[in-house]
């Protein structure tokens, strides 16, 4: 009797229907959808103020802090002659007195609107340059070498050439600028190419993403990792590039930046003055960062789901 039930279970459950394999498909696609929403829609936890300060301002604050005892420390220890090395009061004292005076916010103007606007320019030169080398095989092969090259020589030597060549003039700094930042930005951007998967150059050429729309649609979203880190290090040489213009090259015509404030204490043997160029050398550039690459680098990370949003 149990030998027969044994026969029948596998005979009925060969009559049961079995579902199309249409329908097993469909619910595995619907089972990884709910899984997908389930991972988009789960709530973000913010972060509070104070875990924001703890976090992102209280560490600067701490190495600043620390920075300064150790140079103060240095002073009271005598390590070398006080004309070598300010004490932080002397340096602070320069700073309130070119407040006072009214030129400090015109040294920092003068070299970050120059700063900027050579950028721009180098920006607006080394992005479709970038693109023409990257995707022309024989640009590539021509002008590939040349743009590696500059981008290794110094900035500095360009200031000499650039002077007999335009004068000491705001021309000759946005020419020193882009001759230091158009080579960064232009291989940044190769290299960003370079990594673009093949399959979405593919699927893109499939949806009709050719030409110059397949370059805004799919090449530079694809690339603008490798191309906002070409972005930051021309903005790096831009800057460096101009601190060395304005250190080399003086005239009245082209006032006082930051560089030049830095010769203006090397000749007059002003470590305070000195120090105090180097200061607002140092903030601007970490400004820049904080305020324009920074907020850049988290929405990219953001976009591609590399950053927890918050």
């Amino acid at each position: 009797m149990a030998s027969t039930e044994t026969h029948d279970a596998p005979e009925e459950a060969a009559r049961e229907p079995r579902k199309p394999a249409e329908d097993l498909a469909r619910e595995d696609l619907a089972g990884l959808e709910a899984g997908l929403d389930a991972l988009d829609t789960a709530p973000a936890r913010r972060t509070s103020p104070r875990d924001t300060f703890v976090r992102k301002v209280l560490p600067p604050l701490v190495a600043v802090a620390l920075v300064l005892v150790v140079w103060q420390v240095l002073v009271w220890a005598r390590v070398t002659e006080e004309y070598k090395l300010p004490s932080p009061g002397a340096v602070w004292g320069e700073v309130a007195d070119a407040w006072y005076r009214g030129t400090l916010l015109g040294y920092i103007w003068t070299s970050v609107s120059r700063g900027l606007l050579g950028f721009l320019f180098a920006l607006a030169i080394g992005t479709p340059l970038g693109l023409l080398v990257a995707r022309v095989r024989f640009v590539r092969a021509a002008v590939g070498p040349v743009l590696s090259g500059l981008q290794s020589l110094p900035s500095v030597a360009w200031v000499p050439p650039a002077v007999i060549w335009l004068g000491l003039n705001d021309q000759m700094m946005f020419a020193v600028i882009l001759l230091g930042a158009v080579p960064s930005i232009a291989n940044g951007l190769v290299s960003g190419v370079d990594q673009v998967p093949p399959l979405h150059l593919r699927a893109g050429r499939t949806l009709g993403a050719t030409g110059l729309r397949g370059t805004w649609h799919i090449v530079m979203p694809a690339a603008l990792p490798g191309y906002l880190a070409g972005l930051k290090q021309g903005w790096a040489f831009s800057w460096r590039s101009l601190m060395a213009a304005e250190i080399i090259a003086s005239s009245p015509e082209l006032g006082i930046g930051l560089g030049q404030l830095l010769e203006n204490g090397r000749t007059a043997s002003s470590m305070p003055m000195v120090f105090l160029a180097i200061l607002l050398i140092l903030v601007v550039g970490v400004a820049i960062d904080l305020l324009i690459f920074s907020p850049l680098e988290r929405w990219v990370l953001r976009d591609r789901g590399l950053l927890a949003r918050s």
